[in-house]
């Protein structure tokens, strides 16, 4: 390698700190360079975060390697070049598993005899993350290909300075922090973080940083298993709040009966039960932040108390005199137009203005494009650990089936079918695989939709049924005569299955319950 050929392929970059490109793009072009001053089949940038090394860009890898997250504990190669005083090469005959198995880009099964080289990059005499080449013929690189990767090491962390990654990554690390002691104190799971490029999905985030740090209540509406709880974990992580806990509540999964008890606590004797004093919610979350999810299912009544308590800071447990203040941040979310409820009177429109103060709106992953691909690395990679293989991939079949389905049930369904399907195809073979591929046959997505169609079907002929008023029928009226005939498809079309025919029409089924309940409706069939 010459020192002209050197200066050519840094030259650029150089130029590029001062350019105000995106760190993505600078990541991207540093990866680029790399490889053609050092030929290879395969370049990442990884960071270090929280014991994981989460890639921030590859080139020459499947697009599902930017959603996955490394377990240093679970991959000796990174933990050799995490450990290493500078650039590392290892033997072509190295007995240790690569990461990049079944992900070097045209290449499917085992990697062969190849050779791997890889720098950890510094800040602050700290390791800051990795830089990895792969090539697949063996010996190719040399002494001073190894001299060539802690330069652009040394670069990468110049490129992070300037993108300004620093401070931000600074201030992650100590957020997690913070967090995971919040949900310590919260004795709940620890939360996973936002994946996700897509412009709307870049906007949601930007829409989170832009109100984390206030005090506004916050609404976040989406459909049915987008990750509306993640949001507001993504929120509370952001705010002043972070080292206390986050409380959360489902507003749907509770008797009405329980609702009040379950927010605002209660005194021995309160009700047939109450053997004891209990905190509510709110107390639990005092100097931190309250998450009430499908919060359009509280009744009138405790809508009425709740913005009491949101106006005030003041509430009373249930049998007693006696008020408590409490400081809390309310984040809200529902599945539901609020506002369309606010209109049909479901909803007081106090309270809603009130939850409203800045309303959030999580895409759904329809809208998303090509995130499905970096969320379905991230689950592949979960459940790569759990079923205790080598690697899971996705072949180019299975890839496109994922981005040409339209995802009823977003997010949690895109989770739950990656899990069934990975188990699956590694029950198919009689040996444990070292790496497991996924073709479109075993996501099975057109199944899916045959299952679905019946109800979207039904769904249809009801509205043909219902497009006409009747005389004398309000419009409230004629809302419900038309949900009681997709509600009747939905339930008839799944064999009154409430679990599917909630999932088909975007419900959870504790609200599928309640609104046949409103409506009348049989949820068994009529012998």
């Amino acid at each position: 390698m010459t020192a002209d050929k050197l200066l050519e392929a840094v030259a650029p970059l150089v130029a590029d700190l001062g350019s105000g490109l995106p760190a993505e793009e600078l990541y991207r072009r540093l990866l680029q360079s790399l490889r053609l001053l050092l030929p290879c089949d395969a370049a990442a940038l990884l960071r270090l975060e929280d014991g994981s090394l989460l890639p921030l860009a590859v080139d020459g890898l499947s697009r599902d390697t930017l959603g996955r997250r490394f377990r240093i504990a679970e991959h000796p190669r990174f933990a050799a070049l995490l450990g290493a005083a500078g650039p590392l090469r290892f033997p072509s005959d190295s007995a240790l598993p690569d990461p990049y198995d079944g992900l070097v880009e045209g290449l499917h099964g085992d990697l062969p005899v190849h050779d791997c080289v890889g720098c950890p990059i510094q800040l602050h005499q700290r390791i800051w993350g990795l830089l990895t080449l792969d090539a697949l013929q063996p010996d190719r690189f040399s002494r001073g290909d190894l001299a060539a990767l802690q330069l652009f090491a040394n670069l990468a962390a110049g490129i992070v300075t300037v993108a300004g990654r620093i401070e931000q990554l600074e201030n992650r690390v100590a957020l997690e922090s913070l967090r995971a002691e919040g949900y310590r104190l919260a004795a709940a799971p620890r939360a996973r973080e936002l994946i996700g490029r897509s412009t709307a999905m870049r906007r949601l985030v930007a829409d989170i940083e832009t109100v984390a740090g206030s005090e506004l209540s916050v609404l976040i509406q989406g459909e049915t298993g987008v990750g509306k709880e993640l949001v507001a974990e993504a929120i509370h992580a952001g705010s002043p709040r972070a080292a206390r806990p986050m409380i959360s509540l489902n507003c749907a999964a509770l008797p009405e009966t329980l609702v009040e008890s379950e927010l605002f606590g209660h005194v021995k004797g309160a009700f047939t039960g109450a053997t004891s004093d209990r905190p509510g919610k709110f107390e639990l979350a005092d100097g931190g932040t309250l998450f009430l999810d499908e919060v359009g299912e509280l009744s009138m009544p405790v809508q009425a108390k709740l913005l009491r308590v949101l106006q005030s800071g003041q509430l009373q447990r249930l049998g007693s005199d006696r008020e408590h203040h409490v400081d809390v941040r309310l984040i809200a979310a529902s599945n539901r137009d609020l506002a369309d409820e606010v209109k049909a009177g479901r909803l007081r429109a106090d309270f809603y203005h009130r939850l409203s103060a800045y309303p959030l709106r999580v895409p759904p992953l329809r809208e998303r494009g090509r995130d499905v691909l970096l969320l379905s690395g991230f689950f592949l990679e979960e459940n790569r650990s759990r079923l205790g293989i080598g690697a899971a991939r996705l072949d180019a079949s299975a890839q496109a089936a994922l981005l040409a389905y339209d995802w009823p049930g977003n997010v949690r369904e895109l989770e739950h079918l990656l899990g069934r399907s990975a188990l699956k195809a590694r029950a198919r073979h009689p040996q444990r695989p070292r790496i497991l591929s996924l073709t479109a046959e075993d996501l099975d997505l057109e199944g899916r939709r045959a299952e679905v169609a019946p109800a979207i079907e039904g769904a249809d002929s009801a509205d043909s049924a219902t497009d006409a008023p009747r005389q004398g029928e309000s419009l409230q009226q004629a809302v419900d005569a038309l949900k009681r005939q997709r509600l009747l498809a939905a339930l008839a079309a799944h064999g009154f299955n409430r679990a599917a025919a909630a999932q088909s029409l975007g419900l959870d089924r504790a609200n599928l319950i309640r609104l046949a309940k409103r409506l009348g409706v049989a949820l068994e069939p009529v012998k």
